[in-house]
């Protein structure tokens, strides 16, 4: 038992002392880094600008190198990292990991203040090549989205490694490290970074991951936790809670059925989208054009500007970051899968059905100038609207039957506000007619009527209230004010219904 306990105790100093060494390394290297840059020491000036040059001019020729390199910089910028940490902070504040909440609000924070500290300090300014591709802001030294990425990037890994099979550990952390790489090396391509930049980036943010992780595990050994290896993440016990949806079993019975039903639902769908569409293009109705011209009149500069964000709100990327947003936090809240399903499923099947009526009827746009310029795609059905509507009504489906709070009718407040405000938008703007709105409520009615009768997203839901129906002896639990007299409560399910209360008593018997 002895030699045991000897050889645990040897294994964790070698650990302690590797892992010392590794962070006194980075921060020695990172700090060699920005002596070289503040005394512009010549050899490594002539390397930063002769690697820029030279893949400047191998990636600037050939655009989709060009939007490749585009694509990988953009997980690695602010606008990426930031709701992805705030996102999964709210989610473990929700899964009640608070500890870890703290972790990675800590770190990330770091990244916030250590990157514009540091380029105001060193004032090192961007690369200069022949052929510019991209334009960064603010100075040079180190680069934020290296130092941003390697900070989240790697405080996301310690926290959900204990969530990974331990035999792909390797390959997460992997994976990880070739992301974080893959940025870095962008910012070279594009040209908005020195190779120096990029690795003090690298060292600086391995160096604060490892300082926060340390600290991490002070507070664990304090609040009486037991010392684990980082191998197992931060937080092994939080396993359980980090699981997206534990309890749930089969996501859908009979799969190949239920999508067999759905693709026959897309199909009538389209083919009433064809009719409309068909008709009203051979057919158009003399307000069709009257109505986006007539809007043309009140166009202010200001008018332009709000509608112009109106339309943003119905765009893809805005589309998408509400469905992931909402997603994520479905997957917290009620640790199910089929909610999740149905919002996906209601949006590729917008776009798809889009896409598809938008080519087969080929409706040219109003009469009107277009300040949105030439689309690709054809006036009928507005992609907007339609994306719009599935969008909130979607989520306002999924999220009115698991609350009997006043507050959730708050939910169809976007149902009719967003579909409405985005629909004068693009009129108003000139880019479609009242008909191909008109096509964009039928599309989401019918799409999602569809899929509310497949995929059901409430079946649990609804499982448990009939449970609850069945079983009076589960409506309420016993408490001492009901012992003594006072009025039973309604009180929270327990189990995987756990996440959501039940309507009162009188309202579920009136059903």
């Amino acid at each position: 038992m002895r030699v045991v306990e000897k050889r645990t105790g040897w294994h964790f100093a070698e650990r302690s002392v590797l892992g010392l060494a590794a962070v006194v390394a980075a921060g020695l290297g990172f700090a060699v880094l920005l002596l070289l840059v503040r005394t512009h020491w010549a050899p490594m000036l002539r390397l930063d600008q002769q690697l820029d040059d030279r893949l400047n001019a191998l990636i600037s020729p050939h655009p989709a190198a060009v939007a490749v390199f585009k694509g990988i910089s953009t997980v690695g910028g602010p606008g990426w990292l930031w709701p992805l940490t705030v996102v999964v902070v709210v989610l473990l504040l929700i899964r009640r990991r608070i500890r870890l909440a703290i972790f990675l609000a800590v770190t990330g924070l770091g990244a916030a203040v250590l990157d514009p500290s540091l380029k105001a300090l060193v004032g090192r300014v961007r690369p200069v090549v022949a052929d510019p591709i991209a334009y960064g802001r603010g100075n040079s030294f180190p680069s934020g989205h290296t130092l941003g990425s390697t900070i989240v990037y790697g405080a996301l890994t310690l926290v959900f490694l204990s969530l990974v099979h331990y035999g792909w550990r390797r390959w997460f952390v992997a994976a990880a490290a070739l992301l974080v790489f893959a940025i870095g090396l962008s910012r070279i391509a594009l040209g908005v970074h020195y190779l120096s930049d990029v690795i003090a980036g690298w060292l600086l943010g391995l160096a604060w991951v490892a300082v926060t992780a340390y600290a991490f595990r002070v507070w664990r050994r304090e609040a009486g936790k037991p010392t684990t290896s980082l191998a197992e993440g931060l937080e092994p016990e939080a396993a359980g809670d980090l699981e997206p949806a534990p309890d749930e079993g089969k996501i859908l019975p009979h799969p190949w059925a239920k999508g067999a039903e759905i693709l026959v639902g897309w199909v009538f769908t389209f083919g009433a989208l064809f009719l409309l569409g068909w008709a009203v293009t051979r057919w158009t109705p003399g307000f069709d054009d009257a109505f986006p011209r007539w809007l043309q009149t009140f166009r202010t500069p200001r008018l332009d500007e709000l509608s112009r964000l109106w339309s943003k709100a119905g765009d893809s990327h805005a589309i998408l970051a509400v469905s992931l947003v909402f997603c994520a936090l479905a997957l917290a809240l009620w640790r199910r899968w089929r909610p999740v399903l149905f919002l996906a499923l209601a949006m590729v099947g917008e776009l798809t059905l889009f896409l598809a009526t938008s080519a087969a009827t080929g409706r040219p746009r109003p009469e009107a100038q277009h300040l949105d310029g030439q689309l690709p795609t054809s006036s009928f059905p507005s992609g907007h609207i339609a994306a719009t509507i599935c969008l909130w009504t979607a989520i306002a489906l999924i999220a009115i039957p698991r609350f009997d709070r006043w507050w959730r009718w708050l939910f169809l407040v976007p149902v009719v506000v967003m579909p409405a405000g985005v629909a004068i938008s693009r009129m108003y703007r000139g880019m479609h007619h009242p008909t191909d709105v008109l096509g964009a409520v039928l599309l989401a009615a019918c799409w999602l009527s569809v899929l509310w009768w497949t995929v059901r997203p409430n079946a649990e839901v609804s499982h448990h209230a009939l449970a609850d129906l069945e079983h009076s002896d589960r409506r309420r639990r016993p408490s001492r004010r009901d012992r003594d007299g006072d009025p039973a409560r309604v009180a929270r399910p327990a189990g995987s219904a756990g996440a959501t209360r039940l309507r009162p008593a009188t309202h579920r018997d009136a059903r």
